[in-house]
């Protein structure tokens, strides 16, 4: 896991040796000065020469300037590398994240993946600082003060064999108490992040049902379980002060007592410079583990911050390229032969059973059924989002595991039923699916989809914003913007979820109208709910539980299939037609 982190590293690694290099002078430094210190203390007393006490203390002057130099500079190149560390690992982290497939995603939700992406890497890049100067600095600081406390110090440095265990124990006593309840902080950030993100996305949905005060009772919960966890666990990290406190006092004293006895007595060889030493050398060993003992909370906490990076780093796309991939779609051509199809390798029931169908290049496929009949999963298999569990589909007469798959995703244009823009103007929206599109193209391609005519009545037209989402403009103009888009890549097959639900009928022949005459060659699959939008299909696929029920025209269903015959009277019944 760490191997593979550090990875990310990468151009940041001279600035983080540098650190190492800094760090170490920084802390050799330090233990010397309360030595020369001792020194110039004892010189005084023994009223040397003053030209002896000026040169002591110009070279501790000297020592303080390259001691402040050096934590300077460490501490410039540590947050340099720290945070090009970060932004790589997200970088990284993005990066794979945009080789998933729909069953990765699935396996991570997206409030997931997005504390991983923030919180997670925070903590991380944190602890990577910590550890380049902090978690080398402590270690180095008791080492050295402990050899220069005991060649000074002699009987005064036994202090240490009461303070440095008691400390020591109390510290590692303290941290591991508090460290089950920082693992589970991250689980929950995940429940909050994923609470946030529900009651954003769906804000019109609780307003419509007045639910806001449910949704704020249900996020207080999250944040609240968030702050128990916190609390527990800071609480009993606040003990490290009062801890360290104790063993300095004790420190202190012992070393004053034992020490003024020992210069009055003119014992041991003992001065005030080595009191005065003794005092700094114990504060900076009893530092030294208090800081040691932080470095280990935030290690345990970043721990699991790193073991859930390197679980987005290191999981495997479930759908791999071809050795010699096909680099080009001859036509529009669909066939699937005996595919069976689950979302889970786990799950028990399958999604799709048993599917046969074969689609000519050019022609217009309706898909109808009930809600859970598996329509959507059906076209999903087209390009490649999932692969089929059992069977094969086969696309301008190959395999779809045989194509490059970006080759395979270019001719295949989706409108989900989930129309999705994103922050922008609609120009730039609409290029997505072609980014050189002429401005032509992108009209064109906007009247077939009948979106023209709302586009024009906007103030700045094709520059229009679009916020985030597209919440500026209604669910029918959003779908037709993203069929607009779909347009603009002159797929071979072009594929309709359900995309036409917000507009009205006259609309909807509009834009089927439009495609049959813009793209007479591509493959247009269309699932819809309305009979209205597939009756003069020149096929249509009627779906039941996962399997195909009937196939067959308009009129040949009319008379076959009972599902189709039932659908249509509901839908004409009462009102005439559904123009």
């Amino acid at each position: 896991m760490i191997k593979r982190l550090l990875k990310s590293v990468r151009e940041y690694k001279t600035p983080t040796i540098w650190t190492l290099i800094l760090i170490l002078m920084e802390a050799v430094i330090e233990t010397f000065i309360p030595f020369i210190t001792a020194r110039l203390v004892n010189n005084i007393q023994a009223q040397v020469a003053i030209a002896e006490v000026i040169k002591t203390g110009v070279l501790l002057i000297i020592m303080a300037v390259l001691s402040l130099l050096c934590g300077g500079g460490a501490a410039f190149t540590s947050a340099h590398a720290s945070a090009g560390f970060a932004k790589n690992l997200r970088h990284d982290m993005f990066q794979k994240i945009q080789t998933f497939d729909f069953e990765n995603i699935d396996k991570f939700s997206s409030s997931s993946l997005v504390t991983r992406m923030t919180t997670d890497v925070t903590n991380v890049q944190m602890s990577f600082m910590m550890i380049t100067r902090i978690a080398l600095r402590s270690p180095l600081m008791l080492i050295f003060s402990i050899i220069m406390a005991y060649i000074m110090g002699g009987i005064l440095a036994s202090a240490f064999v009461i303070a440095i265990p008691v400390l020591g124990i109390g510290l590692f006593k303290i941290a591991q108490k508090a460290m089950p309840a920082f693992r589970r902080v991250f689980k929950k950030y995940d429940r909050m992040n994923e609470s946030i993100e529900e009651n954003v996305r769906a804000m019109r949905v609780v307003k419509g049902f007045s639910r806001e005060e449910y949704e704020k009772e249900k996020f207080g919960v999250a944040a609240q379980d968030i702050c128990t966890d916190f609390t527990k666990a800071e609480r009993l990290v606040a003990l490290n002060m009062p801890l360290m406190q104790l063993c300095v006092n004790f420190n202190s004293v012992f070393i004053l007592y034992i020490g003024s006895k020992l210069v009055i007595n003119r014992m041991g060889g003992i001065g005030i410079g080595q009191i005065s030493a003794m005092l700094t050398y114990g504060m900076q060993i009893l530092m030294s583990l208090m800081m040691l003992s932080m470095i280990y909370v935030m290690l345990t906490m970043s721990a699991e911050s790193a073991k859930r990076i390197s679980e987005v780093l290191e999981e495997t796309p479930s759908l791999s390229e071809p050795n010699n991939p096909i680099t080009s779609v001859a036509d529009g051509s669909v066939e699937f032969k005996d595919v069976s199809f689950k979302y889970s390798k786990n799950a028990k029931l399958f999604a799709l059973s048993d599917i046969n169908l074969k689609i000519a290049s050019g022609m217009t496929i309706g898909i109808i059924g009930g809600t859970g009949s598996s329509k959507s999963s059906l076209v999903q298999l087209i390009p490649r989002l999932y692969d089929t569990t059992e069977g094969s589909v086969l696309v301008g007469g190959k395999d779809v595991r045989e194509y490059d798959i970006e080759t395979l995703r270019n001719a295949v244009s989706m409108v989900l039923q989930k129309n999705l823009l994103f922050s922008g103007t609609i120009k730039e929206n609409l290029k997505w699916g072609n980014e050189n599109a002429t401005d032509e193209e992108i009209k064109e391609a906007c009247k077939i989809a009948a979106a023209d005519e709302f586009v024009e009545q906007f103030p700045d037209k094709y520059e229009t914003k679009i916020e985030q989402g597209g919440t500026n403009v209604s669910g029918g103009q959003r779908q037709r913007l993203c069929i607009a888009r779909a347009l603009l890549k002159k797929p071979k097959i072009l594929i309709l979820d359900d995309s036409t639900s917000a507009v009205d009928t006259k609309t909807d022949a509009k834009i089927r109208k439009g495609l049959k005459e813009y793209l007479p060659e591509t493959t247009k699959i269309i699932i819809a709910q309305r009979v209205a939008s597939v009756e003069d299909a020149d096929m249509i696929i009627v779906m039941d539980n996962g399997r195909i029920s009937e196939t067959g025209t308009h009129q040949q269903l009319i008379e076959s299939s009972e599902i189709y015959r039932e659908i249509y009277e509901q839908q004409t019944s009462g009102g005439g037609s559904d123009e």
